[in-house]
């Protein structure tokens, strides 16, 4: 199967389409499609070449778009309104049902999904300023920037979300967490005010158990904790973004460096001092990692390009 790349540029409401070359490490432009204002969020169900992506407006909503992986194009099948603008999108029990966070509305939703056509919310939650939200298996992880928690819910299989016991897992105070990236028995976030990435403990009935912290904002930089309402554009604060298990690798963006920082992990999951800091595109607020680990591919929103990388045997980037 072809190796296709997808970036949402929110500037254009456009979804590109790059192929993977692996024989000669380069990304090939495929096809740049969609009528998606402000996109910066979708999710793919790669068994059925779908992809849900969120569009901005007056009425937000997520569009079903087929993925045509021989050239990129990008054909929309339908439609759906949504309570707010989405900031991140996953699928659960395997495509039936499409999960989204809205940071500006403060909501969350789960809603059933029919040969691509997304149906009317049958779950919904709310905490300030959610910013993303990921399952695994019967066991959904939602991070509240705005409230410095992971709330934590069983889904069942008819889509309704109940509260695991303790609701929520904690995050420091004043932090921001963001981003939560899931592997097995255990769980990293990364924090977006205090640069710093966290590892929980995921019990077996699914609840998350904090664990050791480590800084993974690059020596040096001069940047100082930030908070929330504060705008890094205008200071030298720290601006954590994403974050992506790789090997033995975690990678985490920092947005004000311009940086991914490579911070080894051991064999039951512990987290290393970090090893390596490299640079990349200008504000990478999003990147991801092949499936085997060997390539990054990066994007910034002060760039108008997408960087693929080798992660090396030491975590560079190349």
């Amino acid at each position: 199967m072809s190796e296709v790349v997808l970036t949402a540029n929110p500037g254009e409401g456009t979804i590109s389409a790059l192929r993977l070359d692996r024989a000669a490490g380069q990304l090939v432009p495929l096809a740049t499609s969609g009528e998606l204002p402000g996109c910066g969020t979708f999710v793919i169900d790669e068994p059925h070449d779908l992809v849900y992506a969120a569009y901005k407006g007056d009425s937000p909503g997520v569009a079903t778009l087929r993925l045509d992986r021989a050239t990129g194009e990008l054909t929309e099948l339908s439609r759906s309104g949504t309570g707010g603008s989405l900031t991140y999108l996953c699928l659960a029990h395997e495509g039936r049902f499409l999960l989204g966070v809205s940071y500006g509305a403060g909501h969350g939703w789960v809603w059933p999904v029919a040969q691509g056509v997304v149906g009317p919310a049958i779950s919904e939650f709310s905490y300030r300023n959610l910013h993303c939200i990921v399952a695994a298996g019967s066991r959904v992880y939602a991070v509240s920037l705005g409230e410095d928690l992971i709330a934590q819910f069983h889904l069942s299989p008819d889509g309704i979300l109940s509260p695991l016991e303790p609701l929520v897992a904690p995050a420091p105070r004043g932090s921001g967490p963001r981003h939560l990236s899931l592997d097995g028995e255990n769980a990293y976030l990364v924090t977006e005010f205090s640069g710093v990435a966290i590892r929980y403990e995921v019990a077996p009935h699914g609840p998350l158990t904090p664990a050791e912290s480590v800084d993974v904002l690059i020596p040096g930089s001069g940047l100082a904790p930030s908070a929330f309402g504060w705008d890094p554009g205008a200071a030298a604060l720290i601006w954590g973004a994403d974050i992506w298990r790789a090997g033995r690798w975690l990678l985490t963006s920092e947005r004000s460096t311009s940086t991914i920082t490579s911070t080894p992990v051991a064999a039951d999951g512990r987290l290393g001092e970090p090893a390596a800091y490299s640079p990349t595109e200008l504000q990478p607020r999003g990147f991801t990692v092949t499936a085997d680990g060997a390539y990054v591919i990066v994007v910034g929103e002060r760039s108008a390009h997408a960087a693929l990388s080798r992660l090396e045997a030491d975590g560079s980037l190349t």
